[in-house]
C-alpha cells in the first residue's frame, strides 16, 4: 500500500529535520512544531522547510472545555454542546461545560469561568458571539487550542477583517493555536471505525463542499480527519497538509481550497508531503480569476492570478481537479492503490463500441494505452473470437465472461509487463454476464499488484454486482462515470512518476547572496523604472548575454558606435519611462550606413521630443536575425512573491498568450518542463526546415533569472526580456530588449 512507497529525504535535510525534533512518519508524534534552525532561510530570508504543528491533542484530546455550554431548549449552543458531549465519550476526553450561571449541562458540572477549570487542557470550543477576550483567558490556563465558530470576520467585508486581525494578533500573543473563526463542528463528526486500509485526511475552508468526501465511509473508504480551516486566522490548510502528511495512517490528503492563506506555506507544506509521497488532491475555487495588478511589462500581462497558482500546485505535485465528485474518486484512488509497477493501460470490455469510446478519451487525456504484443494477442485470441480485435482495447464479445474464459482474458492481460492499470467499462447492468464479471474482475484486483479499475456506468446504483461485489472489494476502484475514471488514473500515475525520487527544491535554495547579486543591488534605483541600458546591466550581472551595443548622445557619436559594434544596426531611445517603444516609433531596424544612422538619430531624438520622453541616450545595437523570439520575465505575484514566466515572445507574445510560470526555487527539470507546456514548443526543434534552436542555452537563462528573482526579492517587482533571441542551436541565447521596475 502507499504507505510503504513513500519517498526519501535526502541525508541533508534528515539531518536538519532530527536536529529540529521531527519524529519519522512512523513515529508516534508528541513534539513541539518545529521551528527553522540555522541554514534553513533562504538568500531573502524565507523559511525552507515547513513546520509541523502537534495537533494530536487537538483531534485526540485528553480534556475539553466548551465556553458557553447549553442544554436550553430552543437554544443553538445545545444542539452544539450535545454533539461535543457525544465525541468527547468517543475519543475518551474529559469535558468540562464553562458558563457563569449554570450548575450543569447534560449532567455534567459547570465551571462558571476559564481560570477555574479543575485541570489544564488541551481544546477549548468557544460558542460565544465574540471569542475576542476569551483569548487571553485561555492563554492564562496555558490551553493549547481553541476552535472558534463565531462568524462576521473578513468573510463580511473590511469591519470584519479588521476585526479578524484584531483577534489573530491577540490569539499570537496567547501562544495557542486557533481553528476558525467562522468554523464548524466537522472536526467532531462521527468517523467510522470499522474500516481498514490508508485514510483519507480532509481539509476544507467550507464545510459542506466536504460531505462527499465524508460520504465515501458509506463506500468502505476509510476517513481519518477533517480540518475545517473556516476563515484561518491562524491555523491554515498549510499547517494540515503538513500534519497529515506525517500520520502513517494518512494514504491521500483531500482539499477544498477557497483561498490561500500565504502562499509560500501552502508550498513549503506541499513539498512536504511530495517528499513523504502522501498525495494531495485539492479543488481550488477561482479559475475565471484574473490578476488585479497591470504591469508595464509583457510578463506581467501573460499570466493571471490563478494561472500562477494553477503552476505552482503542479510545480510541487498538488492534483488540482475542478470538481468535488473528482475530488473523492480521486483522493479515494491515490489513498487506498500501490505503486503502479507499469504506466500502460489496458481498456477491457464486453462491447467494442464501449472500448472504442473509453480508448479515445482516455488517449486524449494522455494516458498510455500500448499496443499488446502479437503473442499476447494470439494467447487472448485462445479465448476470443479472431474476428474480434484484442490489440487494445480489448473486446470480449460479450460471451466469454459468463464461463470460465472471462478470468483466463483477465489474468492474460494483467500478466503483460507492460500493462500496469486495466480498466473495465462496464455500461449498465446486464445479468448474468455483468455480475459473473464483476466477480471476477474483484477476484483478479486481489490476486494481483496491478490496478483494476472497473467504471459502473448503471444510474441506479443499486444492484448487487455494483452495492455488494464492486464496493465490497478494498483492492479494485470502482467509478461510475468515465471522465472521473480517467482523471483518476491519470492523477494517480502523475503523482507516482513525480515522487518517484523527488527531491525538494528548497533542499538547494541559495541560502547566501551571490557575487552577481552585489553587481545588481548597485543598479537598482528603489521605486523606478529601469532605462533598456540599465536593464541589460542588470542582466550582464547574472551573466545573461546582450547584443553589443553603445549608448551614444550625438550623431556622430552614434557613427563611431555603429562602426565599433558593426553592420547592420539597431537604434533605439532609452530612458527610464520607455516601457513600449514600438508603439511610439523609437525603434529603427536594418541599418546599413553612417547617413543612415545619422538620420535615425535625429528621427529618434524628434519623436522623443514630440513625445516629451526624456532620454538617457539612444541605444546602436548589433542586429541579431537568426532564432526564435521568446519571452523571459518576473512578476511579483501577491501570493508566491517572485514568479518566473517564460513564452514565445516578440509580436506573438500579445496575440497568442502562450506562456508558462514557476515559483522560485526550481530545478532544471522544472525549467524544461516550462517549455513543455508552451503550445508553441514545436518551434524550438525547428519547423518548415528551419534548424532547431539553443534549448539548453534558453533554459539557463530562465535558471539564471529564477536565482535572480530570487536573491533580489521584492526589490525587483517585474522584469522583462522580449525579445530573448534563441540561436541555431550551440549558438546562445541574446536578450535583445529589457525592461526593469524597482519597488
Amino acid at each position: 500500500m502507499l504507505g510503504s512507497t513513500h519517498g526519501t529525504l535526502t541525508s541533508d535535510l534528515r539531518a536538519r529535520v532530527v536536529a529540529c525534533g521531527e519524529q519519522p512518519r512512523n513515529a508516534v508524534h508528541d513534539t513541539a512544531a518545529i521551528t527553522a534552525v540555522d541554514g534553513d532561510l533562504d538568500v531573502s530570508g524565507r523559511p525552507l522547510y515547513a513546520p509541523v504543528p502537534d495537533l494530536d491533542r487537538f483531534f485526540r484530546p485528553a480534556s475539553v472545555a466548551v465556553v458557553g455550554a447549553s442544554d436550553a431548549d430552543g437554544r443553538p449552543n445545545t444542539g452544539i454542546t450535545r454533539q461535543l458531549v457525544d465525541w468527547a465519550r468517543r475519543v475518551g476526553a474529559r469535558l468540562y461545560p464553562v458558563h457563569p450561571s449554570r450548575e450543569s449541562v447534560f449532567g455534567l458540572r459547570c465551571v462558571p469561568s476559564v481560570a477555574e477549570l479543575p485541570e489544564q487542557v488541551d481544546l477549548a470550543v468557544l460558542l460565544v458571539g465574540d471569542p475576542l477576550p476569551v483569548i487571553e483567558e485561555l492563554a492564562e490556563a496555558k490551553v493549547k487550542f481553541a476552535v472558534a465558530f463565531a462568524s462576521g470576520y473578513a468573510e463580511t467585508g473590511q469591519e470584519g477583517a479588521a476585526a479578524q486581525t484584531r483577534l489573530a494578533a491577540a490569539v499570537e500573543r496567547s501562544g495557542l493555536r486557533l481553528l476558525g473563526p467562522n468554523t464548524n463542528l466537522n472536526a467532531f463528526e462521527k468517523f467510522r471505525e470499522d474500516l481498514e486500509g490508508p485514510a483519507i485526511a480532509l481539509i476544507t475552508q467550507s464545510g459542506h463542499q466536504g460531505r462527499p468526501v465524508f460520504a465515501l465511509q458509506e463506500l468502505g473508504i476509510r476517513l481519518s480527519h477533517w480540518a475545517p480551516t473556516g476563515n484561518e486566522a491562524d491555523l491554515e490548510t498549510a499547517d494540515f497538509i503538513s500534519y497529515f502528511a506525517e500520520r502513517p495512517e494518512v494514504g491521500a490528503i483531500a482539499c477544498y481550497v477557497e483561498g490561500i492563506k500565504d502562499g509560500r506555506s501552502f508550498l513549503l507544506a506541499a513539498d512536504r508531503a511530495a517528499q513523504r509521497g502522501v498525495p494531495v488532491v485539492a479543488v481550488k475555487v477561482g479559475r475565471t480569476e484574473t490578476g488585479a495588478r497591470m504591469a508595464a511589462s509583457h510578463t506581467g500581462k501573460l499570466t493571471g492570478a490563478d494561472q500562477v497558482v494553477d503552476a505552482a500546485m503542479r510545480q510541487f505535485g498538488v492534483i488540482r481537479v475542478d470538481g468535488l465528485d473528482e475530488l473523492q474518486d480521486t483522493a479515494a484512488l491515490l489513498a487506498r492503490a500501490r505503486r503502479p509497477v507499469a504506466d500502460g493501460v489496458v481498456v477491457y470490455s464486453i462491447s467494442g463500441g464501449t472500448g472504442a469510446h473509453f480508448s479515445d478519451l482516455a488517449a486524449a487525456a494522455g494516458l498510455k494505452l500500448p499496443r499488446l504484443s502479437e503473442a499476447k494477442q494470439a494467447e487472448l485470441h485462445t479465448w476470443i473470437p479472431e474476428y474480434l480485435s484484442v490489440a487494445n482495447p480489448v473486446d470480449n464479445g460479450g460471451h466469454p465472461v459468463g464461463d470460465w474464459r472471462g478470468r483466463k482474458i483477465i489474468d492474460a492481460i494483467l500478466d503483460d509487463p507492460s500493462v500496469g492499470v486495466l480498466i473495465c467499462p462496464i455500461t449498465g447492468p446486464f445479468p448474468p454476464m455483468s455480475d459473473k464479471l464483476a466477480q471476477d474482475l474483484v477476484d483478479a484486483a486481489e490476486a494481483t499488484d496491478k490496478l483494476v479499475c472497473v467504471v459502473w456506468g448503471s444510474p441506479v446504483g443499486t444492484e448487487a454486482a455494483y452495492r455488494e461485489t464492486l464496493l465490497g472489494s478494498s483492492r479494485l476502484a470502482t467509478f461510475r462515470t468515465f471522465g472521473n475514471c480517467i482523471t483518476a488514473v491519470r492523477a494517480y500515475l502523475d503523482h507516482h512518476r513525480f515522487t518517484t525520487g523527488y527531491l525538494s527544491p528548497f533542499d538547494e535554495a541559495p541560502r547566501t547572496p551571490s557575487p552577481s547579486f552585489r553587481k545588481a543591488q548597485a543598479l537598482m534605483r528603489p521605486g523606478k523604472q529601469l532605462s533598456e541600458h540599465a536593464a541589460k546591466s542588470l542582466l550582464r550581472a547574472y551573466g545573461i548575454r546582450v547584443p553589443r551595443e553603445q549608448l551614444v548622445t550625438s550623431a556622430a557619436a552614434a557613427v563611431r558606435a555603429a562602426g565599433l559594434v558593426g553592420y547592420p544596426v539597431v537604434m533605439k531611445a532609452s530612458g527610464t519611462q520607455l516601457a513600449h517603444k514600438t508603439e511610439l516609433g523609437l525603434v529603427k531596424v536594418g541599418l546599413t550606413s553612417a547617413s543612415q544612422v545619422r538620420d535615425a538619430y535625429r528621427e529618434l531624438t524628434d519623436i522623443a521630443r514630440y513625445e516629451d520622453v526624456d532620454l538617457d541616450g539612444i541605444l546602436v545595437c548589433q542586429m541579431v536575425e537568426r532564432g526564435v523570439e521568446m519571452v523571459v520575465g518576473v512578476t511579483q505575484d501577491a501570493l508566491f512573491g517572485p514568479t518566473v514566466t517564460v513564452g514565445l515572445g516578440g509580436v506573438l507574445v500579445e496575440v497568442l498568450h502562450d506562456a508558462a510560470v514557476r515559483v522560485p526555487p526550481f530545478g532544471e527539470d522544472q525549467a524544461r518542463a516550462m517549455l513543455g507546456e508552451l503550445r508553441g514548443r514545436a518551434l524550438l526543434d525547428g519547423v518548415r526546415g528551419g534548424p532547431p534552436v539553443d534549448v539548453d542555452a534558453l533554459v539557463e537563462v530562465v535558471l539564471r533569472i529564477q536565482r535572480m528573482a530570487l536573491e533580489l526579492g521584492d526589490e525587483l517587482s517585474e522584469l522583462d526580456i522580449n525579445p530573448l533571441m534563441v540561436l541555431p542551436r550551440g549558438q546562445g541565447a541574446v536578450a535583445l530588449d529589457a525592461l526593469a521596475v524597482c519597488r
